[in-house]
């Protein structure tokens, strides 16, 4: 299986001057290859590809006019650029939004790949990253790094720069069973719910850093377009949110590796949180991003897997209107506790609603267990 271990690097001043010209070039080429296809495409001739961009790389090269050090860096723009292209065409074909491939700034061109470690990029013995047309750049490997290396990315984020390897690792050994299953609940009053009563309480960083996106904000739309103020400013503005990214990133793994190391069995809703997002109830998609669900359930699913641990989806329609004992107890979203007449469950409305997607979270292990168990007559309720 594949993995991706991502490492801050430390380039010197002349060091982070030749990144950017490498990374600049590589923007370069992506554009002029783009121009190219659209160029051949209006002049009526047959469609271009990858091979016949690639054909012409050492004849430009050799002129002088692509200062890209790596030659395989520049086939993977190349690559980049037959993908994004492959992507339209099948997106024209399934009726989707198609979205023609544009052009890229040089200030949105975050990244190249070396697509054969050793080949232009490679770790030394002394722990330092050798980068072609670079020379070696101090990184930060504060983990080690396992498995046999395929490619390396050089990455810009806020300035910024970083290593990702992306390496080829054993499938892990599964955890020790340890017989417990859980249905979680997520919601925006608090993160999440277990069906044992568990809060996971919603820390909400976007909210907390609302004050200093505002300043930043500010000082952004007070300074000249493009002068040299409001590039610092808008700097200043991206470290902001890059912030409250790595702090809801590292929320999301240390809550869903909890999860992972104390089931075997993980009951959770199939929701469709891009709907969810474009709410028009006031606040809501806001708490709905900050909250970023769809990147907590990601990460859920491959530790999950990765730890032979079930991962089972639900159904989410009727899951806050139903009691786990099988009775229907409507509820407007105001009322917050729930009260059965039928078996007198009195729990909060997370708490039961967690209780009920375990519920079918079972059944659904029922129907695809190896042994072939039959459903639980009980189970069997998804309307």
């Amino acid at each position: 299986m594949r993995r991706t271990f991502k490492y801050r690097l430390y380039p010197s001043g002349q060091q982070a001057q030749v990144l950017e010209v490498q990374l600049a070039e590589a923007c370069r080429l992506y554009n002029a290859a783009l121009q190219e296809r659209r160029d051949a495409w209006r002049m009526g001739r047959v469609s271009l590809n990858y091979y016949h961009q690639a054909n012409q790389l050492k004849e430009i090269r050799a002129a002088g006019d692509l200062g890209l050090a790596n030659y395989s860096a520049c086939q993977d723009v190349l690559r980049r650029v037959d993908k994004s292209f492959q992507a339209f065409f099948r997106r024209v074909k399934t009726g989707q939004k198609a979205g023609f491939p544009r052009f890229k700034s040089r200030r949105r061109f975050d990244s190249y790949t070396f697509p054969a470690y050793g080949d232009g990029c490679k770790l030394r013995d002394n722990g330092k990253l050798y980068v072609q047309g670079v020379s070696e750049i101090k990184v930060k490997l504060h983990r080690p790094l396992e498995g046999q290396v395929k490619t390396v990315a050089l990455k810009r984020e806020c300035s910024r720069w970083y290593a990702c390897f992306s390496v080829e690792v054993a499938t892990p050994e599964p955890l020790p069973a340890t017989g417990a299953v859980t249905g979680i609940d997520v919601g925006l009053e608090s993160f999440a719910v277990l069906s044992d009563g568990t809060v996971v309480e919603n820390p909400r960083h976007y909210r907390q850093a609302q004050a200093r996106l505002r300043r930043a904000q500010r000082k952004v739309a007070r300074r000249e377009k493009g002068s040299h103020r409001r590039r610092k400013a808008v700097g200043a503005l991206q470290r902001v949110h890059q912030q409250v990214k790595n702090q809801r990133s590292d929320f999301h793994h240390q809550a869903s590796r909890k999860l992972v190391n104390a089931y075997d069995l993980i009951a959770v809703e199939d929701l469709n949180i891009k709907g969810l997002a474009k709410s028009r109830w006031k606040g809501i998609p806001k708490s709905v991003n900050d909250a970023g669900w769809g990147v907590f359930l990601a990460k859920l699913s491959y530790k999950a897997e990765s730890a032979g641990t079930m991962l089972v989806k639900v159904n989410p329609n009727g899951t806050s209107q139903r009691c786990p004992c099988g009775a229907a107890v409507s509820k407007v979203l105001s009322q917050r506790w729930h009260q059965c007449p039928a078996c007198g469950l009195s729990v909060s409305r997370d708490h039961a609603s967690a209780l009920e997607i375990l519920r079918l979270g079972l059944s659904l292990r029922e129907i695809t267990w190896p042994g072939g168990a039959s459903v639980s007559r009980e189970a069997v309720c998804f309307s």
